[in-house]
């Protein structure tokens, strides 16, 4: 008897990934597929192609491709344990093999962040300090309204009361991050007279929340007074509070502003990197849509690989103090490590972006236009016109630049800085060199992540290419699409001495009908030859077969060139020979 179908399996069945993709992409008919403008990579011709009948999608332009699972972890950036969440919500399948507690619990912690949120926003209607404080940073009702900012009224019990009332349980509350049991066994809110932000997980989901004192409660204010109302909790008196770790809220994941501007910095691949909740949302509001903050807590490797899938480039910004100076310098480093490029706005007058956004929202987006490079932040910070390099003080700040030059991944560009040093210090680009490798080995070289293990059922293709293809193979596979989209092979039939051997393969199956293999490697290379179908209708057959016949002679050529320089190191004239003589035999005109 065969077995209960997976989850993934139920997941599939029930989702049609035409409609799904319906919501994130426009689909344009393409004979049996659809065709769009890839996600992942700018283009302006269509090259992201959709196959109704093997629910999948593959784009030609940047070789990604996959099922719905796939689509879903590489466009919300999330892992194969999240998509699986959220497309077991999305098709209404329960996941029984994992722990149902668990599952169970999840759901309702984000249930009640939810309703924690509804709630804030209401509170903001009636309390006009708040309203007055959100004006008097110059946010506009709009901005509001997209961040769904709230306010957390100052009594001991308005959010609890409310969520129980919904027919939630103290402990679910307690779980959630939104309330605390005191000693006295009383559960209270975690959150009073705070306005809310709240935090939204990188699909979409509330996972949490900060709370931002208002200003005649600011403890920097207050001299003490004890008028914060959240000290009567027992909480330490601070301008933020967040929600404490939970099963759904892990801070050093999460990017505050990061599933709502994530297509903006997927398109600029490049972040605005900035240190708060009203950094973000003023930057944002500025005309930055590609600004994301981290959520209380400093940058850590989960949130540069989160933004390493989008982006390039990253744009730091940081308060003008001394914590924010060396907090700076650590991210800078951590994503220069990352191999990132790197690139720093700095203010003079203003202490952090939000007043830089309140104060002049022109000169923010020029700052940040105008962003310098990492390196040359830390020239100017450390170095100056009149160092003395011979000096123990003078030498100090050197190795201090020579350390951050060294942690570029990057062997080019790291090469242009010593140069670009050496010119700046008149100190010989070799005797940097030797110097930086005193101070300590270079950073490792990024080590590529292992693929997923993923469950059956699953593309081997999920948010990843197939690896780099060659020419031939490209050629090869245009080749077979134009065969399947006619159905006569006959054709193609007359080339196949020059396919590569998985495309050879591909050809043999095709031409008996079948169209799938059981291999995932040539499964992947069928599944893209039936979605370039549509793509190769009208290429001219000769052309076709000209230019693939070149590249294979072309190919030839270079491996028995460097087959006659091998033998001859090795004194083998019998490897010579035989390598000329078939040198001999490629056609002069291919």
């Amino acid at each position: 008897m065969a077995g209960s179908p997976t989850p993934v399996a139920l997941i599939k069945e029930k989702l049609d990934i035409v409609e799904f993709l319906r919501g994130h992409l426009t689909l344009h008919p393409a004979g049996k597929n659809f065709k769009a403008l890839c996600p992942f990579h700018k283009e302006k011709t269509p090259s992201f192609m959709v196959s109704p009948d093997r629910q999948s999608w593959h784009c030609f332009g940047c070789a990604l491709g996959g099922d719905v699972f796939s689509f879903v972890m590489q466009y919300e950036n999330i892992e194969f344990g999240e998509a699986l969440r959220v497309l077991a919500e999305k098709a209404g399948v329960e996941l029984r093999r994992l722990n149902p507690s668990e599952y169970k619990l999840t759901g309702a912690l984000y249930d009640l962040n939810a309703k924690a949120r509804d709630f804030f926003r209401e509170q903001l209607k009636a309390f006009a300090s708040a309203q007055q404080y959100l004006s008097s940073r110059r946010l506009h009702r709009e901005t509001i309204d997209e961040f769904e900012l709230g306010f957390a009224p100052p009594g001991p019990e308005a959010l609890t009361l409310h969520l129980l009332h919904s027919g939630s349980s103290p402990d679910e509350i307690i779980q959630a991050g939104l309330a605390l049991r005191t000693e006295r066994g009383l559960v209270i809110d975690r959150f009073r007279g705070r306005v809310m932000f709240p935090i939204y997980n990188h699909f979409g989901k509330v996972a949490g929340f900060t709370g931002r004192v208002l200003p005649h409660e600011d403890p920097e204010r207050s001299e003490g007074t004890g008028a914060n109302p959240s000290t009567s909790s027992g909480l330490a008196i601070a301008k933020y509070i967040n929600t404490p770790e939970t099963p759904v809220f892990q801070k050093s994941k999460i990017l505050y502003g990061f599933s709502k501007t994530k297509n903006a910095i997927r398109d600029a691949k490049c972040a605005f990197l900035v240190e708060g909740q009203m950094d973000c949302v003023m930057s944002v509001q500025a005309g930055i849509p590609n600004a994301v903050a981290a959520s209380g807590t400093a940058l850590t490797v989960d949130h540069l690989k989160t933004l390493r899938r989008v982006a390039e480039t990253l744009v730091f910004s940081f308060d003008n103090d001394e914590a924010g100076w060396a907090a700076g310098e650590r991210a800078i480093d951590l994503a220069h490590a990352e191999d990132f490029e790197v690139k720093v706005v700095t203010f003079k007058d203003v202490k952090d972006p939000g007043e830089a956004a309140a104060e002049n929202p022109e000169g923010l987006r020029k700052a940040v236009a105008e962003a310098k490079p990492a390196a040359l932040f830390y020239f100017e910070k450390y170095l100056t016109d009149t160092a003395d390099f011979g000096s123990r003080e003078g030498l100090s700040r050197l190795r201090a630049v020579l350390r951050k030059v060294q942690g570029i991944q990057s062997a080019v560009t790291r090469d242009f800085w010593f140069k670009e040093l050496s010119r700046r210090t008149a100190v010989g680009e070799n005797v940097l060199r030797e110097e930086a490798e005193k101070i300590g080995d270079r950073a490792s070289p990024l080590t590529p992540a292992p693929a997923a293990n993923l469950p059956a059922g699953v593309s081997a293709e999920a948010g990843v290419g197939r690896g780099a293809r060659t020419r031939l193979d490209l050629l090869s596979e245009r080749m077979l699409a134009y065969a399947a989209a006619r159905g006569d092979f006959s054709a193609a039939a007359t080339c196949v001495e020059y396919f590569p051997p998985l495309y050879l393969r591909g050809f043999e199956l095709l031409r008996e009908g079948k169209k799938a293999s059981g291999d995932p490697e040539l499964d992947a290379v069928l599944h893209a030859v039936f979605l370039r179908e549509e793509l190769v209708k009208e290429e001219a057959w000769e052309l076709l077969r000209e230019e693939l016949t070149k590249e294979y002679f072309r190919k030839r050529r270079e491996a028995l060139t460097r087959a006659v320089r091998l033998a001859e190191s090795r004194g083998d004239e019998a490897g010579v020979r035989s390598a000329l003589d078939e040198l001999r035999k490629i056609p002069h005109n291919a």
